[in-house]
């Protein structure tokens, strides 16, 4: 009674303080967990747009091969895993929240269990890439490109379902700065290795797939360490059969999750296909391929805000803190909008330079130019509505984000791309536009819905999801059998 009394009393004064004090406090719980997850998924990405860069100037048809496999393929499978593994992320921050803390381990290793029986089941989109993309009416020259490079994206995949719940599992229990440290390390090995295997070895793209699988499990086996290693004590007591339990609710909110996030990513993936469709298919899918990227890379830094949201909204539901949840929602989106206005500014004035990044091919460049005032927007709209889905992760809500996903990518975005593409005749850019236009309704529906949200209904629904799901502690259920025995004594 005195800790719970005491507890209230913390929080009513952080409550009564002045606004600038809170919004500090605040702050500092939320770059706790965003900064690392940041630098993670900033770097992370890097390698990807590294190993492009290198491709690239290896020449046009291997670099519109890899962009069909990377946008296409990659990000089709990506999505579904990221999506999956947003569950880990639901589960663990309000279990961390309700100090239920040993359940963290358990919906890791469920969490593993599923995503790589999702993995496998995927496996011959990558098998098959080259006949998969002839099918679909891709030249020659770029679908065996890309059928090649497809086989070296096997083990990078299989890599990030390790590197991405680990990476919920750890940033929920705001322990995430050790993947911050592994990440920066991928990075930094991956461009030497990427230089030493493409121009010192003159292994060309197998040198450049190559390094970006051995970066990329670098910091897979250095999670492995840490995890094992016994620097979450609390959190992992070993590998247990209790994992096995309760696996189809887990599945059914994976799937929900792995929805919502896909139907934002296959979108994207879609445009590059169509795009390989236009006048000059080479130049094409090269320019908006880069252009994504690009627009990949800050998409990163609104990921970890996405991360930072999903955690804080999570802890604080598990803690039963409505009050909490709708003040970190208004700091976290003021702090992601500043991010999206210096992402735009840049953007403006660099635009006529991002091409030389990935290529030499003179039309690349002056394509993405063209594009790069309609980038600077979509990297200003990609600050907001990530914050909102990170959200709806945290309170378990992403099926209806799923509906809205379909209906303003894909009711609305796509047709109007479509539409300004081929009907208009605005190629490339007439793609873009009909994004923007997808990204801005999704962006206007998703802070309707935040709006409209009753938090204090959202805690006793993530109550309710607790008590389900709880297994007793080790230690717990040895206790209550040695009560046991001492009264039948």
């Amino acid at each position: 009674m005195a800790s719970e009394l005491q507890e209230r009393l913390l929080n009513s004064g952080e409550q009564e303080g002045d606004l600038k004090g809170r919004v500090f406090q605040e702050s500092k719980k939320i770059w706790r967990v965003a900064l690392p997850s940041l630098i993670s998924r900033v770097t992370s990405f890097g390698t990807v747009v590294v190993t492009q860069s290198f491709i690239g100037h290896i020449g046009a048809v291997d670099l519109a091969g890899y962009a069909l496999v990377q946008t296409l393929g990659v990000r089709f499978v990506n999505g579904i895993l990221i999506g999956m593994s947003s569950a880990t992320e639901t589960l663990c921050g309000q279990a961390f929240g309700a100090k239920q803390y040993h359940m963290m381990g358990i919906f890791l290793q469920r969490s593993w269990l599923v995503d790589l029986v999702t993995l496998t089941v995927l496996l011959p989109l990558f098998l098959f890439a080259s006949p998969i993309f002839k099918l679909l009416g891709e030249e020659e020259a770029i679908a065996k490109s890309a059928g090649y490079i497809a086989l070296w994206f096997i083990p990078f995949c299989y890599g990030l379902v390790f590197s991405l719940t680990i990476q919920m599992y750890l940033q929920a229990q705001q322990k995430n700065i050790i993947i911050a440290y592994l990440s920066v390390l991928q990075f930094a090995v991956h461009i030497p290795l990427s230089w030493a295997f493409v121009y010192v070895l003159n292994w060309g793209v197998s040198g450049a797939m190559a390094a970006l699988c051995i970066s990329t499990w670098i910091t897979v086996f250095g999670e492995f360490l840490y995890i094992f290693g016994g620097w979450c004590p609390d959190s992992w007591t070993g590998f247990t059969v209790a994992a096995m339990k309760d696996i189809f609710p887990v599945v059914k909110l994976s799937i929900s999750s792995g929805l919502m996030i896909c139907l934002e990513m296959w979108y994207y993936a879609i445009l590059v296909l169509v795009a390989g469709y236009m006048k000059n298919a080479e130049v094409a899918i090269s320019a908006f391929s880069v252009c994504l990227n690009i627009n990949g890379w800050e998409f990163m830094i609104c990921l970890g805000m996405l991360g930072a949201a999903c955690v804080r909204v999570a802890n604080e539901l598990g803690r039963g803190n409505a009050k909490a949840v709708r003040f970190s929602i208004k700091v976290l989106l003021i702090t992601s909008v500043i991010i999206g206005v210096t992402c735009w500014i840049l953007c403006l004035v660099f635009g006529n330079k991002l091409g030389y990044l990935f290529s030499n091919e003179e039309e690349v460049v002056k394509s993405v130019s063209d594009l790069s005032i309609l980038l600077a927007f979509s990297m200003l709209f990609n600050s907001i509505y990530p914050v909102f889905s990170g959200v709806a992760v945290g309170a378990g809500m992403q099926a209806t984000v799923a509906i809205v996903n379909i209906v303003c990518f894909y009711l609305i975005g796509l047709p109007v791309g479509l539409v300004l593409g081929y009907v208009a005749h605005f190629q490339v850019k007439g793609l873009w536009i009909g994004m923007l236009c997808g990204v801005v309704t999704e962006t206007l529906a998703l802070s309707f819905m935040m709006w409209r949200t009753n938090w204090d209904e959202e805690v006793l629904k993530a109550s309710a999801r607790l008590k389900k799901w709880y297994l007793k502690a080790p230690a717990e259920a040895n206790q209550k059998s040695d009560e046991a025995g001492v009264s039948k004594t």
